[in-house]
């Protein structure tokens, strides 16, 4: 029989930390809840059509005004039933037109998308759960507002994905760590404590179908990248694209590399596609606190307010050196898409 090797369980981690810090109590509250949910819907996931029709179109449309499947809406009502037995005053869902107010003088607030990726369930491709945790601004008149801020106010972030191993991401302000599902004994453990993003990487991933509706900006970036040792970057590279933002995180976490959703020409995507409360947020903040960036292309995301609750923002996130030269293509005229042919064979990136 396989044996597992000793680590230690998601609780006694979380019981550390508060030795450390007693007002983490909440946060590791919450933390618990939040993963013996995940497991119930790792459960779900992984019978796949032996479920029933969890991945077939429940026949509604979600706040962004995508079409909700069945397990977004099973995913969504078991995350908020355990969210109402946390220390939560207010819980955003990807599934909800409106901010829901649980308990008025709990101290925290929870932005979540407790499926992200669903459409991808039929095809066998990872999904997760993706929340951010931040603090409950007392007396709010307006539940919005404990959502509409920067993401750097948050306490903690997280995601679980559903994949070959069901594991889930934990970053406090210090660290990121990495949890896999024992299924055997229906625990989480620690498998990474601490989590670092290489600074350099030659991986990128984007979807590049849509290269015609891009900016010059990330069109020169994945030019050179294509051009390999013959271009300005003076190196060759590989592109991944998964199409799962927690899959695609996850990678960018275990070995580098980098991510980019930007907006562009089409209509409804000026600002991308990806949710800047429930999902930039998040990564966002796991990514910084493993040694990465995450901007919109220029600035970092953790510090812009979002505009609404589920408003869209373009991300890049990833190895550091990577994202702050996609910046520069953004904001340096020398990498324009008419940068100056002197540096057509200038290594920028070392590997």
């Amino acid at each position: 029989m396989l044996e597992i090797a000793p680590a230690r369980e998601l609780r006694t981690v979380l019981e550390e930390r508060v030795g450390r810090d007693a007002a983490l109590v909440p946060v590791a509250d919450l933390v618990g809840a939040i993963a013996d949910t995940a497991m119930e819907v790792a459960e779900i996931v992984a019978l796949g059509r032996l479920a029933g029709e969890a991945g077939a179109a429940a026949g509604n449309l979600n706040s962004d005004g995508d079409v909700q499947k069945n397990l977004d809406v099973l995913a969504n009502d078991l995350f908020v039933s355990a969210l109402r037995q946390a220390p939560v005053a207010v819980v955003l869902s990807e599934e909800l037109d409106e901010p829901l107010p649980l308990d008025p003088a709990a101290p925290l607030a929870v932005a979540i998308d407790p499926l992200d990726g669903s459409s991808n369930i039929s095809a066998n491709v990872s999904v997760g759960t993706v929340f951010s945790v931040l603090p409950a601004l007392p007396g709010a008149s307006d539940a919005k507002a404990h959502f509409l801020r920067p993401g750097r106010d948050q306490l903690a972030a997280g995601f679980v994905i559903y994949g070959p191993q069901c594991s889930l991401v934990l970053a406090f302000p210090d660290q990121t760590s990495v949890f896999t599902l024992d299924r055997r004994k229906g625990v989480f453990r620690e498998t990474l404590a601490i989590v670092q993003i290489p600074p350099q990487s030659v991986e990128y991933a984007i979807n590049t179908s849509n290269y015609r509706h891009w900016g010059p900006s990330i069109r020169t970036f994945v030019d050179d990248c294509v051009k390999g040792t013959e271009g300005p970057l003076g190196c060759d590279h590989n592109m991944r694209w998964i199409a799962s933002l927690v899959a695609e995180t996850y990678r960018i976490l275990s070995r580098g590399g980098v991510f980019l959703y930007p907006g562009d020409l089409r209509q409804g995507y000026s600002s991308g596609r990806l949710r800047h409360v429930y999902e930039a947020n998040p990564v966002a903040f796991i990514v910084e606190q493993a040694g990465g960036e995450a901007t919109d292309g220029v600035r970092r995301i953790l510090d812009t307010a979002p505009s609404d609750i589920h408003v869209r923002t373009p991300l890049v996130f990833g190895s550091a050196n990577v994202v702050h030269l996609i910046t520069r293509y953004h904001t340096d005229p020398q990498f324009s898409a008419e940068h100056s042919p002197l540096f057509a064979r200038r290594g920028l990136i070392r590997t």
